[in-house]
C-alpha cells in the first residue's frame, strides 16, 4: 500500500509539471551579457537570448515567464526548481552534462581575448607569463583559462563582463578572455572600446567550449526538452530565428 501510494503521488507531480510546461515555462536568463542579455534604460530585458526564449515559447504555445539570475547562480537555481530551463549562452560541455541535461544548440560562436592596441602582448606561455587576465568567473572561458595559463598568468574572475571591462580600461588587467561576440559588441565597438583589439585566434576546442550553447533543464526532463528541440527547429524554419539573429548580427551565429 506505501509502495502504491507513493507511486501515485510521484505520478500526480509529474503531471503536475508537465501542465505547468503547457501554460507557462520559466526561463532563467542573466541580463549581463550583451548583446545576448541585458537590461536597458526602462529595466526591461533585451538581447539575443531574451528574443529567443521568448520565440520559443511562442512556438510552443506557452507563457513566458524570465527571471534574472547571476550566471554561476544559474545551474544551482535550476537544479533547485527556480525555473525549469535556462537561456543564458550556456555551452553545451561533459563537465555540465554530469548536472544537467541540454537540448541541441541554438547557436555557436568562439572565444576570443582582446588586448591594448600597442601592448605587443601575444597568446603563448612566454608572452602571455606574469600577465593579469580576466575572465567572467564560471563560465567555460574561466576553465579553459584555468586550464592553460594558470601556472603562468594572475587569473581574475569577474561576476559580469562589464565588472571586466572596467578593470581593462583602468589597467588593473593585462587581458580579457569570453566570447568573440560580446567582446564585440559590449566593448570594442564602442568608443571606450577604442585601444583595443583582438589578438590570438578564435579559439573553438571542444574539449572546453563544447558543441555550442544549448538550453539546460533538469535531468530526466526528457519531454521538456524534446519539446525545446523541436521549437528550435520551428523556429528556424520559419525565418524567425533568422528575423532575431539579423537584429543584433551580421552574421551566422548559428554556426555549422
Amino acid at each position: 500500500m506505501k509502495k502504491t501510494l507513493q507511486l501515485i503521488v510521484l505520478v500526480l507531480f509529474f503531471l503536475g509539471m508537465q501542465a505547468s510546461y503547457a501554460e507557462k515555462l520559466r526561463f532563467g536568463v542573466e541580463g549581463a551579457y550583451p548583446p545576448f542579455s541585458l537590461i536597458d534604460t526602462q529595466g526591461e530585458l533585451q538581447g539575443f537570448d531574451i528574443d529567443i526564449a521568448k520565440a520559443l515559447c511562442t512556438a510552443m504555445q506557452v507563457e513566458c515567464v524570465l527571471i534574472q539570475n547571476d550566471f554561476d547562480g544559474l545551474i544551482p537555481a535550476l537544479l533547485a526548481k527556480k525555473f525549469d530551463a535556462i537561456i543564458a549562452s550556456v555551452s553545451i560541455t561533459e563537465e555540465r552534462k554530469k548536472s544537467v541535461d541540454f537540448t541541441n544548440k541554438y547557436y555557436n560562436t568562439p572565444a576570443r581575448f582582446i588586448r591594448k592596441k600597442g601592448s605587443g602582448l601575444e597568446i603563448t606561455a612566454e608572452g602571455l607569463k606574469g600577465k593579469s587576465v580576466g575572465v567572467q568567473r564560471a563560465t567555460t572561458h574561466d576553465k579553459y583559462l584555468t586550464d592553460n595559463y594558470e601556472k603562468v598568468v594572475d587569473i581574475k574572475r569577474y561576476v559580469t563582463l562589464d565588472d571586466a571591462y572596467l578593470d581593462l580600461e583602468a589597467g588593473r588587467i593585462d587581458l580579457l578572455l569570453a566570447d568573440a561576440v560580446p567582446l564585440a559588441d559590449g566593448f570594442l565597438n564602442k568608443p571606450e572600446g577604442k585601444n583595443y583589439e583582438f589578438v590570438g585566434e578564435p579559439i573553438t576546442d571542444i574539449k572546453w567550449f563544447g558543441e555550442g550553447i544549448g538550453i539546460p533543464v533538469r535531468k530526466g526532463e526528457d519531454a521538456l526538452r524534446e519539446r525545446l528541440n523541436k521549437a528550435i527547429v520551428s523556429i528556424r524554419a520559419d525565418g524567425t530565428y533568422k528575423a532575431i539573429q539579423d537584429k543584433y548580427f551580421q552574421f551566422d551565429v548559428y554556426g555549422e
